[in-house]
Formats: structure tokens, C-alpha cells, sequence
């Protein structure tokens, strides 16, 4: 049985693993936002970034890509994702149902927000996720160059995410 795994964010552009088959899928039930607080990667403990993350909204759906996992590396892969994703627990690890873009239905790793975390931050404003965006950096780099790499990577795929187009623009503006 394949391993498949849905990106959304940052494995987008860097999955960091052997990929067999990229195809676009959308995962219903799920919104993509800038609802985690960066303390690792885009950010500090003294001034987090923020970084994206599925928060389950009803009637919503993301839409990404399921990347189908190269045979014979499923096992590197989950430990290396469990390494990079779970880093301070503040994702929940799942899997869940990815309807692709040709029509198939495929069961895909996914890393969703826990709402309880205390690295949650869903629901701030655009223009508060731009100023913190514009001025943090973590162990990954700045927190611009996440949200810029995200962005180009969706644009290049077809998907239309209004509020990263925003947040890119702004955050431009900000850093000009």
C-alpha cells in the first residue's frame, strides 16, 4: 500500500523526502492559516514567527498536494516528517482522506493544528500575521522567505490562496 502525504505549507517546496508522485488534492474539513506560532523554525521563544497550519473548520477544505512517498522509503520518511513535524507537539499527526485532482481518493499523512496548544494562534488579524511575519527569523531563516516560498510554490501549482497573496504583497510593503 502506498504512503502518501498531504502538503500544504512548506512541503510544498521542501518535502525533504523521496517523492514517487506529486498530484493536487484537497482535504476537506480543513482550513490552511497562519495559525501556529513559530518558536524553531521562523521564529524564537523571545519572538515567534507564525507558520501555516490546518485548523479543522467545518465546511472549509485545503486545497495542496498528496505526495505519494517512494517505495521502500515509507519508514525514513515517517521518522524524518515525526523529527521535523512534531518538534514541539503543537501538530496533531493524522491520517486522513485527500481527494486528488484526477478523481482518486487516497488515505494521506497529515500534521493538523492541536487547538489546545499553546502555540495556536488562529484568528489573527492579516495585518498582525504580516508585522510578525516581516520581522521574525528562526533556525530555518527568515519568516518572510517561508511565506514567499509557499506562496510562489501555490501560484506555480494553479492554487489561488487570497489571504497568503495578501499577506505576500503586504509583507513586501512592510520589508521594502
Amino acid at each position: 500500500m502506498a504512503m502518501w502525504v498531504f502538503g500544504y505549507g512548506s512541503l510544498l517546496w521542501n518535502p525533504g523526502f523521496e517523492v514517487a508522485e506529486r498530484v493536487i488534492g484537497r482535504l476537506p474539513g480543513y482550513s490552511r492559516s497562519f495559525c501556529m506560532r513559530s518558536i524553531h523554525h521562523r521564529g524564537s521563544i523571545e519572538k515567534p514567527g507564525l507558520v501555516l497550519a490546518l485548523d479543522a473548520l467545518a465546511g472549509t477544505a485545503c486545497d495542496g498536494i498528496a505526495l505519494r512517498v517512494a517505495p521502500g522509503a515509507e519508514d525514513a520518511t515517517l521518522a524524518y516528517l515525526r523529527e521535523r513535524e512534531l518538534i514541539s507537539s503543537a501538530y496533531v499527526e493524522k491520517t486522513l482522506e485527500v481527494t486528488l485532482q484526477d478523481n482518486r481518493t487516497v488515505r494521506a499523512l497529515v500534521y493538523v493544528i492541536d487547538a489546545d496548544h499553546d502555540q495556536y494562534c488562529g484568528g489573527l488579524p492579516l495585518e498582525e500575521q504580516a508585522q510578525i511575519i516581516a520581522r521574525a527569523v528562526g533556525g530555518m531563516g527568515p519568516n518572510k522567505e517561508y511565506l514567499f516560498n509557499t506562496a510562489s510554490h501555490l501560484t506555480q501549482i494553479g492554487l489561488h490562496d487570497p489571504a497568503l497573496e495578501w499577506l505576500q504583497n503586504r509583507v513586501k510593503t512592510l520589508c521594502a
